[in-house]
């Protein structure tokens, strides 16, 4: 095999990508980003003693962040960026060294392949990429369990990535991260030690939402209840994608008064939701649906595309003149827009004058979407909604987080949805939501039936509302709340949403289409006996479990 990956829902088989990845993903990018990975824990093994002697390195964290982000499903395909980044990283991680044993010479004689290899050349990158991959673990569930953490520690990445960029940061977090990258080359560690690092990445994933729900609420105010507009107006427009909300306030700013609209697309469709964003006449609405379908969507909006972070489908000859990539993402040929020095912002001038050569967009859909429904909101509403449970008028929530893709096994969500009960309400996060958010399910005493809190890392406002909902009706235990999860996965933003949910205690929660390739069936059975992990069946099986 040329490379190995499995980290998606996607994967070939659902054991592993061994030739190309199924997202389009090259084997020597593949490889590339197993060796990056490899470098951060390298670094990790000597920012690890520096921190223990209280020596932060803001170098090292901003690094780590950016590289975990990179590698994460659909987010960069560029070989370039991952060879510059192995040899930024190779020099940083001599750089803590020398620092490390002008302190503690002792200290700093790590005796790991990721602490002392080095290169001459980066044609040496791929043959050391071979050897240092997911498959160089032979225990399956040690593997198995280090991936978990390692895909786990990429969510955080992304979500604490965004928060950064907005002015907030965590030391315990990023120090969290290194000494678990470290943990992860301890050959040492059982496999009931690893178990208990799980746990403890997703308590770390609850703190990086919720550092990240702090910083956007801050900074843009709390989201509101908010129909948003899915046509198009006709004049010429910038279509943004991704989770980046400053890249989206900066954006707005600077297409101003230039006759070029904006659009949201896909993950970004939550931006439409604060306050902040509203006072923009030219921020139109959200075009299209979840990321998958871009490679139509694109083609129909006729003008530019920012993509802000994953998810990004290597785009067609039609419209790849048209996109830009910035912070994580990336793909060869495809202009990138640097990131913004300390104090300043990012330039989008040239993707502003594109825009204004373009021809508005092709209207592909009509009406209007209701979401803003964060945990703000939600409490705000509290007494209505306890209200229709003590009532009767709500039976059941059903959490249906999460991420949609290509597979056609995943209109079982959509036949799901609408063949729930009346009397249930669909909580929401994510870009699962669009394989029901736009079907007309109605509402419950002036209740939507599809509660929309907005993207994957507004996972956490569920898990605010599920918290709070337990205190009002004075259990003892959230899993005694009338809530049942039936969540789509697809990456690794999914995965720390998962480890969250399970440090918070959730337990009973449906992973679909398919159980994580990644997973050994020993792994799976902890899982399964400790949290009541399970998989999905058809749409009456499930429904009748959940119902019962």
């Amino acid at each position: 095999m040329s490379m190995f990956c499995y980290q998606c829902q996607e994967t070939a088989r659902n054991t592993g990508c061994t030739k190309v990845g199924i997202c389009g993903k090259p084997a020597d990018v593949a490889n590339l980003q197993d060796l990056l990975i490899f470098i951060n824990k390298g670094i990790a093994l000597y920012n690890t003693q520096l921190l223990k002697r209280g020596i932060q390195s803001p170098e090292a964290d901003h690094y780590m962040l950016s590289s975990l982000f990179s590698t994460i499903t659909n987010a960069n395909f560029d070989r370039d960026v991952f060879v510059a980044k192995i040899q930024e990283g190779l020099a940083l991680r001599d750089s803590l060294k020398k620092q490390l044993a002008s302190m503690a010479p002792e200290a700093a004689e790590i005796s790991h392949d990721a602490a002392s290899w080095f290169a001459d050349t980066p044609e040496d990158f791929q043959e050391k990429a071979l050897t240092v991959g997911v498959l160089s673990t032979e225990n399956e569930d040690v593997r198995s369990l280090r991936e978990l953490i390692t895909y786990g520690l990429k969510g955080i990445a992304a979500y604490v990535h965004h928060a950064n960029n907005l002015g907030y940061d965590n030391v315990e977090i990023t120090s969290f991260m290194h000494d678990t990258l470290a943990k992860l080359t301890d050959d040492a560690l059982s496999v009931e030690e690893l178990v208990a690092l799980t746990l403890e990445t997703g308590k770390v994933g609850v703190d990086g939402m919720t550092l990240l729900d702090k910083a956007n609420t801050s900074t843009y105010g709390n989201p509101e209840i908010t129909s948003v507009n899915i046509g198009v107006r006709h004049q010429p427009g910038i279509l943004i994608s991704g989770h980046d909300l400053k890249d989206m306030e900066e954006l707005l700013k600077q297409t101003a008064g230039t006759g070029v609209d904006v659009y949201t697309h896909s993950e970004m469709l939550p931006a439409n939701y604060y306050p902040a964003f509203k006072k923009y006449d030219h921020f139109v609405g959200n075009y299209g649906g979840a990321w998958w379908m871009q490679d139509k969507e694109f083609d129909s909006f006729n003008g530019p595309v920012l993509l802000t972070s994953n998810c990004l489908v290597p785009p067609k000859e039609s419209y790849k003149h048209r996109v830009y990539t910035t912070n994580a993402a990336g793909f060869s040929g495809v202009p990138h827009i640097e990131d913004r020095t300390q104090g300043g912002t990012k330039d989008f001038s040239m993707i502003i004058e594109h825009a204004k050569t373009c021809t508005p967009p092709t209207e592909i859909e009509t009406g209007e979407i209701v979401g803003g429904f964060a945990h703000h909101q939600v409490l705000a509403l509290a007494d209505k909604v306890v209200e229709a449970v003590k009532s009767g008028a709500i039976k059941q929530f059903f959490v249906m987080a999460g991420c949609d893709a290509r597979m056609k096994s995943r209109s079982y969500y959509t036949d799901f949805a609408q063949a729930l009960p009346q009397d249930t309400v669909i909580l929401t996060a994510g870009c699962a939501k669009y394989r029901y958010n736009k079907l007309p399910l109605g509402d419950i005493g002036g209740i939507p039936r599809v509660l929309d809190a907005g993207q994957c890392n507004d996972s956490y406002s569920l898990a605010v509302i599920a918290l709070k909902l337990k205190e009002v009706f004075e259990l003892e235990d959230i899993n005694e709340l009338p809530i049942s999860y039936n969540i789509a996965w697809y990456e690794q933003k999914a995965v720390i949403v998962l480890l969250a949910l399970l440090y918070l205690g959730v337990k009973n929660i449906h992973l679909g289409p398919t159980l994580p390739a990644f997973l050994s069936p020993n792994v799976v059975n902890v899982l399964v006996e400790n949290f009541g992990i399970a998989g999905i069946k058809s749409v009456e099986e499930d429904i009748q479990l959940f119902l019962s």
